[in-house]
This record gives structure tokens, sequence and C-alpha cells, in this order.
């Protein structure tokens, strides 16, 4: 039975969703390097759980392992998803959708009212994943990855 064939016959019900820690940034690290042409370093993600007062990081477990990580700044009353990843041998089986309604359901705690992000032009799955939740696309920024030079369009859900 491959890995991802076993998040399918168990998930949600073994996945969870809970704070990021510093022990946890290995395997961060790892779905980091899998997911983005230019991961965010270790330092970045240490700055943010442990200097950050903004910043709230979250990862889904199942069975003691990072499967994905999804992490937002809360400015006020809105809060701004920094990156969402999933470990691709466990894509394709919703967690990217158990990690944003984490996420939503953590700043919705927080009195939160609106929430936004941006997504690459290039990235449809994302862009029918944050649709399915509710986000409407208001902009573009132009040139925002400095990787690839793609564009970022803007969504937003409001209210939360």
């Amino acid at each position: 039975m491959a890995v991802s064939d076993d998040v399918s016959e168990s998930a949600p019900s073994q996945v969870t969703v809970r704070d990021m820690y510093l022990a946890d940034l290995d395997a961060v690290m790892g779905i980091e390097a899998h997911s983005f042409p230019t991961p965010w370093s270790r330092n970045a993600f240490q700055t943010e759980l442990l200097e950050n007062t903004f910043a709230i990081y979250l990862v889904l477990d199942f069975h003691g392992r990072v499967v994905s990580y999804g992490g937002m700044w809360i400015i006020l009353d809105e809060a701004h998803i920094t990156n969402v990843a999933v470990h691709p041998d466990y894509r394709g089986h919703h967690l990217g959708q158990k990690m944003m309604e984490g996420l939503m359901d953590r700043a919705r705690a927080l009195n939160v009212r609106r929430m936004t992000l941006e997504v690459r032009r290039g990235n449809s799955v994302a862009q029918n994943l944050y649709n399915k939740l509710g986000f409407v696309q208001l902009g573009v920024r132009r040139n925002y990855y400095t990787d690839t030079r793609e564009d970022a369009f803007i969504m937003w859900k409001d209210p939360l």
C-alpha cells in the first residue's frame, strides 16, 4: 500500500491540525524544498515562530509525521496567508483544504473578519481550492514572484 493510499483510507480522522513547533522544521523544510522553486530558509521559519508576534503556523500531523503546513499573519481583523504546502507524497487527498480550514478556524477564533492571500497565476489547483473555500480574485500583483517574475492573483475571503 502506498503512503498516499494510507492517507485516503484514514483521512481526515487521523490527520490532526496543530501548532507548528521548532521540532517540526526538518519536516517543514523538506515539504518546502519539494513545493517551491525558491523555498524559505530555516532561519525564516525560526524567525516567524520565535519573533513574529503576528504569525501563526500550523501543521497537519498524520501518525506523527508532518505532511502539510501553513502560516498566516494576523493584523487587526485581517489574516494574510503566507504559505501553504502539502508533501508531494500526500497531495490529492484534500489535505490542502484541511490546512486552509484549520487556518480559517484559528483566524475566526481570533475574531478575524477577512482573509487574503496571493497565488501564482499558473497554480490552477490552488486557485480552485481557494475558490471552493469562498475566496475571490480581486487583483493582480505583476511580477510578484522574484524567482520567475510570475504574476500573483490577490484573493480575498470577506467575510471570513
